[in-house]
């Protein structure tokens, strides 16, 4: 079991660093808080997943940590989309005007 958490905890840090060059990588806010809250809460979620696997007796209060992080980073990257949004950022790349042509 401890092989499994080992894997799921390794599968969460290559998320972090595919989350870390995409946030690079990115062109403009938006898709940078998108890759940001994304990636970061699905690694979270599978080093938490790894971290039970390998220690069983703290499952309950990793499965409130994850349950924590699984509300709290969609409600803080829609604050943050909405305050980007207020100070006049605009995409880089906008895919509807592309349609529109």
């Amino acid at each position: 079991m401890q092989y499994v958490g080992y894997f799921f905890i390794f599968l969460g840090t290559l998320s972090f660093l595919i989350s870390s060059v995409g946030l690079v990588r990115m062109p403009d806010v938006y898709t940078r808080m998108h890759v940001g809250t994304k990636s970061t809460t699905m690694g979270t979620i599978l080093v938490i997943l790894g971290t039970i696997c390998i220690e069983p007796t703290w499952a309950w209060k990793l499965i409130l940590l994850a349950i924590f992080i699984l509300l709290t980073n969609p409600l803080s990257s829609s604050v943050i989309a909405r305050a980007v949004h207020k100070d006049g950022a605009t995409l880089k790349l906008d895919a509807f005007k592309e349609v529109e042509k």
